[in-house]
């Protein structure tokens, strides 16, 4: 087997064992893969692998910000916005100094230059795992969206930020005015493009039906909106999450039911291969890099983990319980104090804060070179503990969240599944008031409009009686009897047609093809 072929067995390998694993311990992947990944790299016989770092952020970046774009949840976003600003910019700041200050004291010979590109490549927060943790606990959304939206924006700041003090370690000149000049003209640019590119994309997936193409292209488009902007030395960050919070805008409204459903699914997977493919490589990639460290002491290693580690942990805490205090005081309008949270919600926002794919991916997007021709020195040192960084925080923050959370007594309120609620029985009466305008129609049939309505008419009582509307009959009890009856009968339909398969009575495109229409009408239950 060549070193190809055992690369990529490797990569399924530990992909889905290690996925597989972390469904068997009920965690989060992101943490199962850190670890695995990490004692992959060591297993005896791999390849060295060698990847090209001007590539990294451009594969692995634009579909991960435009896919949590496309379904983050705006309104939240947009109420929280000052908060989510402040973390994106000045905590992902003051992170990068403050990692940058004690890193270049406590590590001999680490330049400045190289010690301001760790800390912008660990300051921006990664909220797969802690999202996952938050919504498996029943924790309030507005929690949810605040941490979903600073990882979000806050990647623009800290790729910013890395591009420049990484010029800076390769031999570039730097100027504190220039960067700030280049800083806003790179996020309005950013943006600019970002809605022109979706703006494009949303009129032709508009006019396309064809659901291979349309998906296609919804995977294509964080990578349209992201080279351009980057290539034009725009923010290409601001410009994909720009795409794909317009497209998630105008998505429902443009792009086909079907396309929509099997869109979902695709996305689904590729936001979880992405993820899983950047640990395993980095996993790979952690050999080569503790051989590169053989002239410092493991000792010494794991101090400076532990210290840049900390550092990242206690700066965050800091922030949340010192600047929303200092804002409180500046800002006493009455809407500002509705949003306020207490502490203990605060708190487990400060404790998500666990470092991921996008620190990763700038991480190994490490130039090899200065300009000089010159190996990059502190390149393997940099790796490793961004490495051990996102070790901490997923391991140590990640395992003791689900605690933390309990302890605190962080809980969703009545008014989330009030809301779920309100919209399905909103969307009934609009569905009710269609087939009355329907019964209307020379084209529809009598029967088919009582049997629609009849339908509709009950799902609003059920719905009206959960709300507290009516008095509720028993539809609850009902409606589950009458859902397990649907899904027993969808079954033995499936049954039947993979006997009839086996029996060569039907071919396997045609089996395939019902089984779908089966499961897509399995998919709309509620059980």
């Amino acid at each position: 087997m060549g070193q190809a072929e055992l690369l990529i067995a490797g990569l399924l390998v530990a992909v889905a064992g290690l996925s597989a694993l972390a469904r068997r311990l009920a965690i989060p992947y992101p943490m199962v893969l850190v670890v695995g990944g990490a004692l992959f790299g060591f297993v005896p016989g791999l390849p060295e692998v060698k990847l090209n770092p001007n590539v990294v952020l451009v594969v692995f970046l634009p579909p991960l910000l435009y896919g949590a774009a496309f379904f983050a949840n705006l309104n939240d976003i947009r109420a929280n916005l000052r908060g989510i600003t402040l973390s994106s910019v000045g905590l992902v700041l003051a992170t990068m100094v403050v990692v940058a200050l004690v890193a270049h004291a406590l590590i001999g010979g680490l330049s400045w230059a190289a010690a301001f590109a760790l800390g912008a490549v660990v300051s921006p927060t990664d909220p797969l795992a802690a999202a996952t943790i938050m919504r498996r606990l029943d924790v309030p959304r507005r929690l949810i969206s605040a941490a979903e939206g600073e990882g979000l924006f806050n990647d623009a700041t800290a790729l910013v930020a890395y591009r420049l003090a990484v010029g800076a370690a390769v031999g570039s000149s730097f100027s504190l005015v220039h960067a700030g000049l280049k800083f806003v003209a790179g996020a309005a640019g950013g943006i600019a493009i970002g809605l022109a590119v979706a703006w494009t994309i949303a009129w032709i997936r508009e006019r396309t039906s064809d659901a291979q193409v349309s998906i296609t292209i919804s995977l294509l488009s964080g990578y349209a909106a992201f080279i351009p902007a980057d290539a034009l030395g725009l923010s290409g960050v601001l410009a994909a999450v720009t795409a794909g919070i317009y497209m998630g805008i105008k998505g429902p409204s443009i792009i086909a039911p079907r396309t929509r459903l099997q869109g979902f699914m695709v996305w689904d997977i590729l936001d979880f291969l992405l993820n899983a493919a950047l640990f395993v490589l980095v996993g790979l990639q952690l050999r080569q890099v503790v051989n590169g460290l053989g002239g410092t002491s493991a000792a010494t290693l794991a101090g400076y983990a532990a210290a840049v580690s900390a550092v990242v942990i206690v700066i965050r805490l800091v922030w949340f319980f010192t600047v929303p205090y200092l804002i409180r005081a500046i800002d006493r309008r009455e809407s500002q104090r509705q949003r306020r949270v207490g502490a203990r919600p605060r708190f487990v926002v400060a404790w998500s804060g666990m470092r991921g794919a996008v620190s990763l991916a700038a991480a190994l997007a490490l130039p090899l070179h200065t300009h000089a021709g010159a190996p990059f020195r502190d390149r393997n040192l940099l790796i490793f503990l961004t490495f051990a960084v996102i070790f901490a925080t997923l391991i140590l923050q990640g395992l003791t969240l689900p605690a933390v959370i309990r302890a605190l007594g962080v809980t969703a309120d009545e008014s989330e599944s009030d809301e779920e609620l309100r919209a399905r029985l909103i969307a009934t009466k609009a569905a009710l008031a269609q087939i009355d305008a329907l019964a209307e129609e020379e084209w529809t049939r009598d029967d088919s409009v009582d049997r629609m309505r009849r339908a509709y008419e009950y799902r609003k009582r059920r719905l009206a009686a959960r709300a507290g509307k009516i008095e509720d009959d028993g539809y609850e009890d009902r409606s589950l009897a009458y859902q397990q009856m649907v899904q027993s009968v969808l079954a033995a339909q499936r049954d039947s047609l993979v006997r009839l398969r086996d029996e060569r009575e039907i071919s396997n495109e045609v089996m395939n093809r019902v089984i779908r229409e089966l499961d897509l009408e399995e998919s709309r239950l509620e059980i």
